[in-house]
């Protein structure tokens, strides 16, 4: 992501427009864990921005999280491209909320990696005609490759340190077919060094199921959802599925 020159905004409030934009929406817990402040100083600087209508924000869920989302005008002052604004609704919001704090947690966990989200893996996808840390799903009706992308990707910033990681963040349960056909993808792809589920209490048996029917377990580890902030670090989990990469 570029951002665009003259800009009269300071280099901190671009910085998080270009993170929100590319996780899709973000909390003010979670940009206080990833900036390491307090909830209300990470709150503060969300409003100010949403005063300058660069983010707009929503609460779709009771007691849950604000979303903050960023708006067009926000995607024209931190020089963004190629990214459409996220569209926040009771049906992804929860998701949306478990996304933004793993990826934030993810950052802070692991500083020598950048996370990005859905929706630039995608943008870069499209820009580079090819998968990137995408599992291939088959052919399409049209004759087209389908691929499955993951919630969040785990990037080095260090090429020499190896492909990317996959991360999904599972909240419901899927169908059992549909989840196995998943987790077989993914065991055969090699854009990617390994896969990590971050899921539900209800979602981690079912899953841990599929990954065994797809014989994926040496390519996907199943975690907790609230791994990282229970384990600072989550040691081991990251560093066991690079390990074994293609």
């Amino acid at each position: 992501m570029t951002r665009q020159s003259g800009s009269t905004h300071p280099p901190e409030r671009i910085a998080v427009l270009q993170w929100a934009a590319s996780i899709g929406a973000v909390t003010a817990e979670a940009l206080a864990e990833r900036d390491d402040c307090t909830v209300a100083c990470a709150r503060a600087r969300l409003l100010a921005a949403e005063r300058r209508r660069l983010l707009c924000r929503r609460r779709p869920l009771t007691g849950q999280p604000t979303l903050y989302s960023v708006t067009p005008a926000g995607m024209r002052a931190a020089g963004l491209r190629g990214l459409e604004p996220c569209r926040i609704s009771a049906a992804n919001a929860a998701h949306a909320i478990a996304c933004a704090g793993a990826a934030a947690a993810l950052e802070r966990c692991y500083p020598g990696h950048r996370v990005l989200g859905e929706r630039e893996l995608r943008r870069d996808e499209r820009e580079h005609g090819c998968a990137l840390a995408s599992a291939h799903m088959g052919v399409g009706q049209r004759g087209g490759r389908l691929l499955h992308r993951p919630d969040l990707v785990l990037w080095p910033r260090d090429a020499a340190d190896g492909p990317p990681v996959a991360v999904e963040v599972e909240l419901t349960r899927k169908a059992p077919r549909r989840l196995a056909s998943i987790c077989r993808a993914w065991a055969r792809c090699r854009c990617v060094a390994g896969v990590i589920y971050l899921a539900a209490p209800d979602v981690q048996s079912p899953l841990e199921r599929a990954i065994e029917q797809a014989h994926a377990g040496e390519r996907i580890v199943a975690l907790p959802l609230d791994v990282l902030s229970r384990r600072r670090g989550a040691p081991g989990a990251i560093e066991s599925t690079v390990a074994v990469g293609p």
